[in-house]
C-alpha cells in the first residue's frame, strides 16, 4: 500500500507572497482546513511543507506554507503533486477504499476465474467503474461497475478483488 496519498497538484502561484494555486483531488476539498503537513514532489525526494493558510477560489486551493513568504520561494513548486501520510488521510467508512489501494488488485470472479487486474477507477455520477486490464489481452479492458451486485469483495490486503459477472459484463 502507498505510504502517501495524493490530493492535489500545485498548477500556479498566486500572487506575490508566498501561495500557491491548488487543484484538489480529494473528495472532499474542506479537507484542507484541517492539513498541518503536506508532502510535495515524487519519489522519495518529497520535500515536507507546512500549511500557514488556506482559502478557497471557484475549484482551486490558495495555500500558503510557512517560511515561504515569497513568490520566488514557491515557482519551484508549481507543477508538483501534494501528498499527505497515510496516517494524516481522511478516515473511511466501511467497504470504502482508496483508489490507489484498488488499482493492482487482481480481479477474480466468485467461481474462481482470473480475469485480470485493475487498472484505474473511473468516477462517475453513479457509482464508480473499475477499469480491468484482462488476463489473457492486456490491451482489452473491461468495466465493471462499483455495486454491491458485482464488486463482492475488494481485499488490498490480499491483493484481491472478487466480482460476480453479471449477463451482459463480459
Amino acid at each position: 500500500m502507498e505510504q502517501y496519498l495524493k490530493i492535489g497538484s500545485i498548477i500556479s502561484t498566486h500572487a506575490l507572497r508566498g501561495e500557491v494555486k491548488v487543484y484538489p483531488t480529494t473528495e472532499d476539498v474542506r479537507r484542507y482546513d484541517d492539513l498541518d503537513t503536506v508532502y510535495a514532489g515524487a519519489g522519495s525526494g518529497k520535500e515536507t511543507l507546512h500549511v500557514e493558510r488556506v482559502r478557497y477560489f471557484k475549484n482551486l486551493v490558495i495555500v500558503k506554507f510557512r517560511g515561504l513568504d515569497r513568490i520566488e520561494d514557491v515557482e519551484r513548486l508549481v507543477r508538483q503533486d501534494l501528498f499527505v501520510s497515510r496516517e494524516d488521510a481522511i478516515e473511511l467508512g466501511e467497504n470504502e477504499f482508496f483508489i490507489c489501494d484498488v488499482i493492482g488488485l487482481k480481479t477474480v470472479t466468485d467461481d474462481g476465474r482470473e480475469l485480470g487486474v485493475v487498472k484505474d477507477v473511473m468516477e462517475t455520477g453513479a457509482n464508480d467503474v473499475y477499469i480491468i486490464a484482462k488476463k489473457d489481452d492486456p490491451k482489452v479492458e473491461l468495466l465493471l461497475p462499483a455495486t454491491k451486485e458485482v464488486i463482492l469483495e475488494i481485499s488490498p490486503q490480499k491483493g484481491i478483488m472478487t466480482v460476480h459477472m453479471l449477463p451482459g459484463l463480459e
